[in-house]
C-alpha cells in the first residue's frame, strides 16, 4: 500500500514583498533547487496568498519529478527545483501592469540566479517578458542558461518554438491544452470508453481551458458545457468549440453573439453538476469544496487548473466513485515543454511537439493509474509514490540544494 506523504519540509525560499506604491502584496516560495535551479510560473489575481503560492511551489517540485526519466536514451531535460510567484491582484485592474514590473524588479535577483518562471493564472507570457525587460531582466528563465550546453542555439529554439503558431493560437498557448486532453484520452481508453461516447465540461476558457476543449473536440468527444466569468454555455449536443474560440476575449470571456440557437445560458456554477462524464476544471483554485462536490455527477474530475478541488473534497468524490485525476500529472507540461525545447529534445515544430506530450503523458498517466489501481490508493496518491521514488535518483544524479 501506498502511504501517505509526510509533511512537506519548509522551503527554501519564502518571502512576501510590498509594493510601496498600491500597498498589493506579492510573494515568491522557492520549494527547493535542483543544480542550484528552480521553475515555476508567476501568477497574478486577487486573494493570492503566500500559503497558496506555497502549495503551488511544492506542486511544481512534484511536476518536475514527474517528467524526469532516467532510462529515456538521449534525453537532454534536466530537471529542476520547484518554485512559483504570485501577485495579489486582479489582472484586469489598471495598476496591475506596474504592480507586475516592480515586483519583477524587487525580485530580479533571484530571476537572475535560482528562479525561472513564466505566465500562469492572470497573465500571459507577452505581458511577462514585457515586464520583466522593463525591470532590466535578460530573461525570465536566464537562471538555467548556465546549465545549457549551447546558450545561444538553446534561447534561439526557444524563441522559434514561441514564434509557431497552429490555426492562429501560439503553440506555447497550446502544449498544455494538449497534455490535459491527453489525460483525459488516457483514462476513457484505459475504461474502455470511446471518445465519441463522452461528454465534458470545462470551467474556464483561457490558454489551458480553450486549448483543452480544442482537443478534446477534435478527439470526438461533445464538449457540452464551458464556463466563463459570465456563466455557463451550455449544449448536451455539443458547443461549437472553434467558434466559441474566436469569439473570446484575453481573459477567456466568450461573446456571447456567437451562440446558436440549441446554445443555453446558465448560471456560473452550472458546470459542476453537468451531464458529463468528464469535468475539467481549468480557471481557478479551489473550484471544488466540501459543500459543491456533491453536485458532480462525472465519472472523472480532470485538474487542468492548479489545486482546483480541495483535500476533503477530493475525500467525498472518490468515496462516490469519482477519480480525480491530479494537477502535477494533468497539467504538467506547460512547464515540461519548456524544458523540452530549451534543452533540445523537441524543436520548435508544433507536430514533434505534440507527439512528445502525447507519448509522455500517455506514459504518465499510465504509470500513476496502474499504481493507483495496484495499490488501492487515489491518482493524487499514487503521483506522491512515483515523486517518493524519483527524488532521491534526482539528488544522486546532480544535487539536491535546498
Amino acid at each position: 500500500m501506498t502511504t501517505p506523504p509526510a509533511s512537506p519540509p519548509a522551503p527554501l525560499i519564502s518571502l512576501t514583498w510590498t509594493d510601496h506604491v498600491t500597498g498589493r502584496q506579492g510573494h515568491l516560495v522557492v520549494d527547493r533547487l535542483v543544480r542550484g535551479v528552480s521553475s515555476g510560473g508567476l501568477r497574478m489575481r486577487a486573494g493570492c496568498t503566500l500559503e497558496e503560492v506555497a502549495g503551488l511551489a511544492r506542486g511544481m517540485t512534484m511536476k518536475e519529478a514527474l517528467h524526469f526519466d532516467a532510462d529515456r536514451p538521449g534525453a537532454r531535460y534536466i530537471p529542476l527545483g520547484g518554485a512559483k510567484g504570485g501577485i495579489d491582484c486582479d489582472p484586469r485592474d489598471p495598476a496591475a501592469y506596474g504592480i507586475l514590473v516592480r515586483y519583477l524588479r524587487a525580485v530580479r535577483p533571484y530571476v537572475e540566479q535560482v528562479w525561472t518562471t513564466g505566465e500562469d493564472l492572470g497573465l500571459t507570457q507577452d505581458l511577462v517578458d514585457r515586464a520583466a525587460a522593463e525591470a532590466g531582466l535578460v530573461s525570465t528563465v536566464q537562471a538555467v542558461y548556465p546549465l545549457l550546453d549551447d546558450e545561444a542555439a538553446a534561447r534561439k529554439r526557444l524563441a522559434d518554438a514561441f514564434a509557431v503558431e497552429v490555426d492562429g493560437i501560439g503553440l506555447d498557448e497550446l502544449v498544455g491544452g494538449c497534455g490535459v486532453a491527453e489525460s483525459v484520452l488516457a483514462a476513457l481508453d484505459g475504461a474502455g470508453v470511446a471518445h465519441t461516447d463522452a461528454g465534458v465540461a470545462l470551467q474556464g476558457f483561457g490558454t489551458m481551458g480553450g486549448a483543452t476543449a480544442r482537443f478534446l473536440s477534435r478527439a470526438g468527444l461533445r464538449v457540452v458545457a464551458v464556463a466563463d466569468v459570465k456563466g455557463t454555455l451550455a449544449n448536451p449536443a455539443g458547443l461549437d468549440v472553434e467558434a466559441l474560440l474566436t469569439a473570446r476575449d484575453a481573459h477567456g470571456t466568450v461573446d456571447r453573439g456567437v451562440l446558436r440557437p440549441g446554445d443555453r445560458e446558465l448560471p456560473a456554477d452550472a458546470w459542476l453538476d453537468t451531464d458529463a462524464d468528464v469535468l475539467v476544471p481549468a480557471a481557478v483554485s479551489y473550484a471544488i469544496d466540501l459543500t459543491n462536490q456533491a453536485a458532480v455527477r462525472a465519472r472523472w474530475v480532470v485538474e487542468a487548473a492548479n489545486m482546483p478541488v480541495l483535500p476533503e473534497a477530493e475525500e467525498r468524490l472518490t468515496a462516490r466513485g469519482i477519480t480525480v485525476l491530479p494537477d502535477v500529472v494533468v497539467n504538467s507540461c506547460t512547464n515540461a515543454w519548456w524544458w523540452w525545447t530549451l534543452f533540445g529534445d523537441v524543436d520548435a515544430d508544433a507536430e514533434k511537439a505534440f507527439a512528445h506530450v502525447r507519448r509522455a503523458m500517455r506514459d504518465l498517466v499510465g504509470l500513476v493509474l496502474e499504481r493507483a489501481a495496484r495499490e488501492s490508493c487515489t491518482p493524487r496518491a499514487a503521483a506522491h509514490a512515483v515523486v517518493a521514488d524519483r527524488l532521491p535518483v534526482i539528488a544522486g544524479r546532480y544535487g539536491w540544494y535546498r
